[in-house]
């Protein structure tokens, strides 16, 4: 109950706050980009359920001569590319954590496609809602391998807590500004990673 209405309360603020820059972006992303300016995804939550999520627009839908879209490298923008630096593109997540299947603090939501790679034990990282950020996000990011990522998420399952929480809080702020574990040294997927469970 004390992490729902700490979510709420802080998810407003935020949206109140950065409600400017975020119409600011959503103009350039339109002006840049194109529409529609959010890019909305069903992901896999709590339990498994899907949910819409949103992000901000960071790549066009230019396709090639087959008709396939291009690359995501091809794709991405030099403003796309900013706002994942910054991690400006999250912005719209904190509609997710008001409505509710969202929250903070969480492992991350991955695709759907996902679902039927994870290990029987890799599937608890859906026994508490997804996040904004989490304890994968303050170690490292894009910059680990996936077996660190899920090792990370079952670690928070295991051990979160309020204190917990508001540690990966700040360290979440402080690595955004110092810009810390965004890019990967590979553009690894999990349909490239594949575990000692046999997927």
């Amino acid at each position: 109950m004390l992490k729902r209405t700490i979510d709420i309360f802080a998810a407003t603020l935020a949206l109140l706050l950065l409600s400017p820059l975020m119409l600011l972006l959503a103009i350039l992303i339109r002006l840049k980009i194109g529409s529609p300016v959010l890019f909305i995804q069903e992901r896999p939550g709590k339990q498994g359920q899907l949910f819409k999520f949103y992000k901000f627009r960071s790549m066009t839908n230019e396709i090639n001569e087959r008709g396939d879209l291009n690359a995501d490298e091809l794709r991405m923008t030099k403003l796309g590319k900013m706002m994942r630096n910054s991690s400006l593109d999250e912005l719209p997540s904190f509609f997710n954590v008001i409505i509710g299947n969202m929250s903070l603090v969480g492992p991350r939501p991955l695709l759907r496609e996902y679902l039927p790679l994870y290990s029987i034990d890799q599937s608890r990282r859906h026994s508490v809602k997804p996040g904004i950020t989490g304890w994968a996000q303050i170690n490292g990011r894009n910059a680990i391998s996936w077996e660190q990522k899920f090792d990370y998420d079952l670690w928070y399952v295991d051990h979160h807590s309020f204190g917990l929480d508001m540690r990966i809080l700040i360290s979440t702020v402080i690595k955004v500004f110092k810009r810390e574990g965004i890019n990967s040294e590979t553009s690894i997927t999990m349909e490239k990673y594949s575990g000692s469970d046999g997927r």
